[in-house]
């Protein structure tokens, strides 16, 4: 059984004449009547009543030839979307990333890609490392916006950006009358970090060695859940705290009751990444997302 002797006896039940038929499929009415008398052969049953002058189909042959009705269209829709499949640009993404990172890029990213890719809409998801890394295996994911260091078999990454950590500071602070931090200083005061999962909280103690020893000694990092809570909990003097330079410039939260400072060279930083499965059929639209990425960081450059 073929598409080709489907769309024949469709055809020649909405004809009812193998001459008119054969003419409306483009072949002869030989080959058009063999088509169907193998079908049946094959089937086991007549689909249709011959005489001279008409063809009438059968009561089975009515069933099947809607059934073939409905084949054909599934077959054309499978054909519209290996159509919609050669542009990669025209269906959904599905982007992960840490949560360090989503809520300071996602909402400059989404209308950047959308200028880029007007037909391809944004899945956008935020979560810690480890959970995006099973997402991007398992394909739940199209992409991830990690910090590296990042290594999955058979996942490719491409650096995006550096990006320089900054000291969040209580008004009032000591050490706010500095116009810059030594990052070897951090354990000298009560420091709000993530908690643990947060790999941002991992790259800020790699960063600064000497907190991993204050913290069991002194006792002078307290934990958040996020770097929003813990910019509240700074802007009440609990502490001070150490940003990314996005979440800084994040201006939604602006207070003049704390106060940033750059750390003195070389101060902390993070290399951020996209990371995508090397199997993934839509190159472009990773592109496309590294395109809208750099404009993100450009206009940011600019102030605009």
């Amino acid at each position: 059984m073929t598409l080709t002797e489907l769309r024949y006896i469709v055809t020649l039940a909405r004809e009812q004449h193998f001459g008119r038929a054969a003419e409306r499929c483009f072949v002869s009415q030989p080959t058009l009547s063999i088509a169907v008398k193998k079908l049946e052969e094959e089937l086991g049953i007549p689909l249709f009543e011959r005489s001279k002058n008409s063809v009438q189909v059968t009561p089975v042959g009515d069933k099947i030839v809607q059934q073939a009705q409905r084949v054909l269209e599934q077959a054309e829709t499978i054909k519209d979307l290996a159509h919609e499949g050669k542009d990669q640009l025209k269906s959904p993404l599905r982007i992960g990333a840490i949560y360090t990172i989503g809520p300071y890029l996602f909402p400059h990213l989404v209308p950047e890609v959308q200028s880029l890719a007007p037909q391809m809409p944004l899945y956008i998801e935020e979560n810690f490392t480890e959970t995006l890394r099973l997402k991007i295996r398992n394909g739940d994911l199209d992409a991830i916006l990690i910090a590296m260091p990042f290594q999955e078999p058979d996942v490719l990454t491409r650096e995006l950006y550096d990006e320089n950590f900054e000291m969040l500071l209580p008004a009032e602070h000591p050490w706010a009358s500095n116009k810059e931090v030594d990052s070897g200083k951090l354990s000298e005061t009560q420091l709000l970090l993530l908690g643990e999962g947060h790999c941002f909280r991992d790259q800020v103690l790699e960063a600064c060695p000497t907190l991993n020893q204050s913290m069991h000694e002194q006792h002078t990092v307290m934990e958040g859940s996020s770097l929003e809570t813990i910019r509240m909990m700074v802007a009440s003097g609990l502490g001070a705290s150490v940003l990314p330079s996005s979440a800084v410039k994040n201006t939604h939260y602006r207070s003049d009751m704390v106060v940033t400072r750059p750390f003195k060279a070389p101060g902390p930083m993070r290399t951020v990444a996209v990371a995508w499965r090397a199997s993934f059929p839509r190159p472009q639209a990773i592109d496309v997302l590294v395109q809208a990425i750099s404009r993100c960081r450009l206009l940011g450059a600019s102030g605009r």
